[in-house]
């Protein structure tokens, strides 16, 4: 099959908190060109904490952070960045402020949106924060990447909101807890002009060490223009 190839990678992070050298090691080893990031750098210095970050990871910051609450977007050299936004989920009172980031790339020729998203992990939130990010994610043109820590698997509704009209892979492979994976909470969706080559989850030890997720790795195929 014909196309441009773009190799995106979604992790939650975890605030950053386990092992820095694993995580930054096995970034560099994957060499994605995008990757998602939740639970990245959010509050006090967190542009100058995320380009640190980026740099580590042979990357450079496109777009997110606290605009976006800890959704963070960083790409290779290869990926040309236009036009980025931010969307925030309605708040609600005692819980954590959630959002996604929109970023509008080519890579070869190819254009595609890209965005990312962390829901909650209070199910009576998740199903209005899903929504909102799929009314955002239906209103793009053109090839779509979506990924995010949804804090629920397939059978959710959540889940089933945001895939619907979208592709991922059947395979449950679970992706959390990170030491003894259970359940399959992080998802990668890209629209139907949009071929899946690959799909894996990262399980090695430096993944375990790295965060309390799995990293989703996809190689995939844009159209060109």
């Amino acid at each position: 099959m014909s196309g441009v190839p773009l190799r995106v990678l979604s992790w939650n992070v975890h605030g950053l908190k386990d092992d820095r050298a694993a995580l930054v090691s096995l970034v560099r080893e994957l060499a994605p060109d995008v990757l998602v990031m939740q639970e990245a750098p959010r509050r006090f210095r967190w542009r100058s904490r995320s380009a640190t970050l980026a740099d580590e990871c042979g990357l450079v910051v496109a777009a997110g952070g606290l605009p976006a609450l800890g959704n963070l977007l960083l790409v290779s050299l290869r990926v040309a960045v236009g036009e980025t936004w931010c969307l925030r989920y309605p708040l609600t009172p005692g819980r954590h402020l959630r959002g996604a980031f929109f970023a509008r790339c080519r890579v070869l020729g190819a254009a595609f949106t890209v965005s990312g998203s962390h829901l909650a992990t209070d199910p009576a939130e998740r199903p209005a924060q899903a929504m909102h990010w799929k009314s955002e994610l239906d209103a793009l043109t053109g090839p779509v990447i979506a990924a995010a820590d949804l804090n629920e698997g397939p059978g959710g509704g959540a889940w089933r909101t945001v895939e619907d009209g979208l592709l991922t892979t059947k395979d449950d492979e679970p992706t959390f807890p990170a030491t003894a994976p259970s359940r399959r909470i992080d998802g990668l969706f890209v629209s139907p002009d949009v071929h899946i080559e690959r799909y894996e989850i990262i399980a090695t030890d430096r993944a375990r060490a790295a965060s309390d997720h799995l990293p989703v790795l996809a190689d995939l195929l844009l159209p060109s223009d």
